[in-house]
């Protein structure tokens, strides 16, 4: 080994890397947990789910070693072609994608099945870093940001039709990499007004998107409105240390699909205040990390990369604990590296990849 590559060794970020594999583990056991009964009952299998993610979680952790060992400059060079593929998949997915729950998110390709969505996240990162580190600080003006947000809004229209929360995410990673790449701050303040405007317009579109919010006022009063007090009612039960890992009882049917947006109610139940506060506290931990990678970035590029990661996967974190506490209406949005489906948690550890590239350098 030269030394060159033992400096490049030393560079790894050895604290995110405990973080990652830490939250992978602890996801797969409350995962599993959670999982048993639906495994148990749809698929004769307590362990369906879990096989399925670890399976996914493997594959994840070669393709973040993969992408960690790369030059991340390279990945951002190819970013506009990632962002045109990402539009491409998420037409198909409107055109040919697979309805499950009233929704097209899933794209199936012989066997296997992937969310696009999943994908155009990682390369929104990727293609606003690749034209902010391009852009002459003079020419920073509101009517840059405006032009730059637009770039996003196909994407934001393709993916939102089907799934809101991560077109909010997606104009909420733009909105963060413009304000960190940005001096001045007032011209947010029409950004901010003009994004409240677009999401007002674009729930309005739809009458199930306005019926989420009566359902958030007053969960009582409908039908649908069962699976948001079924949560509530397993994270009050908790109590402070929990019933007990595997001895929920709101899993059993109670919150349908408990292994996927709600499983937070779920981990609220079996372990308590304690261990929610502690999976929170590994969430914030991780995203500490990534804003110390970001600060101490060899340049702009890995700056930009390391923060739109950061942005990921705090609003991804707040959102889903918001839905589940009924802060916000429900908008169907999973908890990283904990939540079940095996697309999330690949893109995850291909971003936790990039920025253990950023942090070699």
């Amino acid at each position: 080994m030269t030394v060159q590559e033992k400096t490049k060794e030393k560079g790894i970020d050895k604290s995110l890397l405990c973080l990652i594999v830490i939250l992978a583990i602890v996801g797969l056991i409350f995962l599993y947990s959670t999982s048993a009964y639906n495994g148990r009952v749809k698929f004769h299998d307590s362990a369906y789910y879990f096989k399925k993610q670890l399976f996914a979680t493997s594959l994840g952790f070669m393709g973040m070693y993969l992408v960690s060992c790369m030059d991340y400059h390279l990945l951002v060079r190819f970013a506009p072609l990632f962002y045109l593929l990402s539009l491409f998949l998420s037409l198909a997915v409107l055109l040919f994608g697979d309805e499950y729950n009233g929704s097209k998110r899933w794209l199936s390709i012989g066997p296997l099945s992937f969310q696009p969505s999943e994908f155009a996240k990682v390369a929104v990162i990727l293609l606003l870093t690749f034209i902010l580190i391009k852009t002459d600080e003079k020419k920073q003006g509101i009517g840059y940001m405006i032009r730059t947000m637009a770039i996003l809004l196909p994407i934001v229209g393709l993916v939102g039709t089907n799934n809101l929360s991560t077109a909010i995410i997606i104009l909420g990673i733009g909105v963060v990499l413009i304000f960190v790449s940005n001096p001045r701050y007032l011209p947010f303040i029409g950004i901010g007004v003009a994004g409240i405007v677009f999401v007002a317009i674009f729930l309005s579109m739809a009458s199930y998107r306005l019926e989420r919010l009566e359902i958030w006022r007053n969960p009582e009063a409908y039908e649908k409105g069962f699976q948001t007090i079924q949560g509530l009612y397993a994270i009050g039960s908790g109590g402070v240390f929990g019933k007990g890992l595997g001895s929920s009882l709101q899993k059993l049917g109670f919150v349908p699909e408990a292994q996927n947006d709600m499983i937070f109610s779920i981990i609220c139940e079996e372990t308590g205040l304690a261990g929610s506060w502690f999976l929170i506290f590994l969430f914030a931990l991780l995203i500490w990390r990534l804003m110390v990678i970001a600060t101490h970035a060899r340049d702009l590029c890995g700056e930009l990369l390391a923060v739109g990661i950061m942005g990921h996967i705090a609003m991804q974190v707040i959102l889903n604990i918001a839905v589940v506490t009924n802060t916000i209406p429900n908008t169907g949005i999973t908890l990283p590296f904990v939540s079940y489906g095996g697309t999330s948690v690949l893109f995850l550890l291909g971003e936790m990849g990039i920025a253990l590239a950023v942090s070699r350098d």
